[in-house]
């Protein structure tokens, strides 16, 4: 399973972080350890704190503890709950938003819309399934999940079908429902899936994933010594955008205030990151040849400033 995943835009994320430097890392999106392997190969006295709230993920981790000891922590929680775990300042934090192939791949975890399995999309074992959203959300709600998280512009379309198609059977697997969307939405023209849309929004909502991400990004905050680094890979516009607008609250990017509101600005102005990448890292064209995951892939960087 871990050679099966091949970590995206690995190279760059290693020259953002600087982690040939000796220091405490924090790996958010654990995975199959693609990152985390690599951060500490890049230095002998490296540090990695590893975060996952997928089960699997805890049998590539005691392989991990089992061949690189101390420098090697496992906590099986989301990324977001970070500063509950650690109290140190860190020397990087970095996070990887997509869904690993060991996912995608495993059918009975139901997040791919090409393979049978139960409707899941959980990334964790708790919370809400896939399942009951389709089979219990109302058409407005459905449709309004389609068209936040998967920027699906049928989504009333699809939310209407869905509910209609419920009423004879629940949904109860992957390929029900993409046979579903697939009846009333044309083949996309670039080849890609008609269901595609809504399945991403079916797993962002599922497991709060936005939210997820705008927690972590605050408690990088707190997380990061000053010089720390903050490296996100991205892999649609929603999560870019999250991160791209909030490095740049938190810089010297930040828009100029109104000279009028006097009040609130009286105070000088803060900037606790120095934005590296002014523009997003793309793959280049030897990865994405070996790797489609990498098509959408998108990475951003800032580094922790002083602010005393």
């Amino acid at each position: 399973m871990t050679e099966a995943h091949i970590p995206v835009l690995l190279s760059p994320v290693l020259t953002y972080l600087d982690c040939r430097q000796a220091g405490t890392y924090v790996d958010g999106t654990f995975g199959a350890g693609g990152y985390t392997r690599a951060i500490l190969n890049a230095n002998s006295k490296n540090k990695v704190i590893a975060f996952d709230r997928d089960p699997n993920a805890i049998k590539t981790a005691r392989l991990f503890q089992e061949e690189f000891g101390e420098r090697f922590v496992f906590i099986p929680d989301c990324f977001s709950s970070v500063l509950m775990h650690i109290s140190e300042r860190v020397d990087g934090f970095v996070l990887d938003l997509g869904v690993s192939s060991m996912q995608i791949d495993t059918p009975e975890r139901g997040f791919s819309f090409r393979m049978d399995g139960p409707l899941d999309m959980r990334m964790g074992q708790e919370g809400i399934s896939a399942y009951e959203v389709v089979n219990t959300f109302s058409e407005a709600k459905l449709a309004d999940i389609f068209y936040q998280y998967g920027e699906e512009k049928a989504s009333r379309r699809i939310a209407r079908t869905i509910v209609q198609s419920r009423t004879k059977d629940p949904i109860k697997t992957t390929l029900q429902l993409a046979q579903i969307i697939h009846s009333v939405m044309p083949k996309p023209k670039d080849g890609s899936d008609s269901a595609m849309r809504t399945f991403q929004a079916l797993r962002i909502f599922v497991n709060d994933e936005l939210g997820e991400l705008e927690r972590a990004l605050s408690a990088s905050l707190d997380l990061l010594k000053v010089g720390g680094r903050l490296v996100v890979v991205t892999f649609h516009s929603l999560e870019d955008r999250i991160v791209k607008n909030f490095l740049i609250r938190h810089s010297e990017l930040r828009p100029n205030e109104n000279r009028h509101m006097i009040s609130a600005n009286l105070l000088p102005v803060v900037h606790e990151f120095k934005v590296v990448t002014r523009r997003p890292i793309l793959p280049d064209l030897e990865e994405l040849e070996r790797n489609s995951r990498a098509h959408s892939a998108k990475l951003r960087c800032g580094i922790r400033l002083e602010t005393k």
